[in-house]
């Protein structure tokens, strides 16, 4: 599948501020509120179109990639790296397409932003995102927890390095 990457625009920042992901990756849904599709317009989030034209998901890049409860641990000092983040259009989650969906953002993000170094920030739980980035070459360096409003969540703090 080819993979075709644009600036975030309002039409599709609305599509994705609905997003409803199942259990346990609830935490990853849209609520559709104005502040939500600020957020996606700001300049930091990518659109990710299929050769049809569809959506496959989006990648975000840099503060926005990050959980700002991180910067109590100082999970993000380290400036030599590149936040990533990601959402694949919830019907094909598990479908087989984040490898290919990450290597392309990772090569955009190396070619037109021109960065090295990686860093992503996943919940703990999620370890079909986990096996999928230690595949990619990414390691964990650090954990921290974020106090929320159904308790506490952990998150790990993944690298990878390509200056070496």
């Amino acid at each position: 599948m080819k993979y075709y990457v644009y600036d975030m625009n309002r039409k599709y920042a609305e599509l994705i501020s609905n997003w409803t992901y199942e259990q346990p990756y609830n935490i990853y849904s849209g609520d559709g509120s104005n502040e939500y599709m600020d957020e996606l317009l700001n300049g930091s989030y990518y659109i990710v179109l299929d050769e049809k034209d569809d959506i496959i998901g989006f990648y975000c890049f840099g503060k926005a990639a990050q959980v700002p409860a991180g910067n109590e641990y100082g999970a993000y000092e380290k400036t030599n790296f590149l936040d990533v983040g990601l959402g694949i259009k919830p019907d094909l989650c598990g479908k087989g397409i984040g490898y290919d969906f990450m290597v392309k953002q990772l090569e955009y993000a190396q070619y037109k932003l021109t960065s090295e170094n990686f860093r992503l920030t996943v919940a703990d739980f999620n370890k079909r995102a986990i096996k999928l980035y230690e595949k990619l070459g990414f390691v964990k360096t650090m954990t921290f927890k974020r106090k929320g409003q159904n308790g506490e969540m952990e998150f790990l703090i993944m690298e990878k390095r390509n200056d070496r």
